[in-house]
Parts: structure tokens; sequence; C-alpha cells
């Protein structure tokens, strides 16, 4: 199973409208899931209020948040 259809059972946060980590642990832990599937390195990176995961994927930066339970892409708020 991807961890991109695995829940997230974490505590979130509400940031800008994008729904993130509440705390830097979690997001770490799913980080590393993160990390071994797509065989790249993934960060943890403070947006507003809540962690996102982070990373270059295909030459693109991209970071995802939560949405429905489940890691989405999401915009990155600065």
């Amino acid at each position: 199973m991807s961890v991109f259809s695995a829940p997230v059972f974490d505590a979130t946060v509400v940031f800008e409208g994008q729904e993130l980590f509440k705390g830097r642990g979690a997001a770490q832990t799913w980080a590393e899931k993160v990390a071994r599937e797509l065989e790249t390195p993934v960060a943890v990176e403070k947006i507003g209020t809540g962690w996102a995961l982070t990373a270059t994927v295909d030459g693109e930066p991209v970071a995802w948040g939560i949405y429905g339970q489940r890691l989405s892409r999401i915009e990155q708020a600065r």
C-alpha cells in the first residue's frame, strides 16, 4: 500500500486554509515514510502554525499537507 493512501490520524492544524501536521514529530515520521517510498530526501518545514513535508520531485519543489486524512500536495505559504 502506498503511503499516500494510508490514513493520517495525527493531530492537525489549519493555516491559511491548508491542513498541516500539528507536531514536528508526527510530520517527521511521515516524512521518513514518504522518503522511503519516493527514494528521495523529504524534510519537514514549519508553515505558520503547522508542519508540512517538503521535497524536490522530478526537479520541482513539492509540499504535502493533509486532506481528508490522506497526504495531499499543498501550495506552500510563505
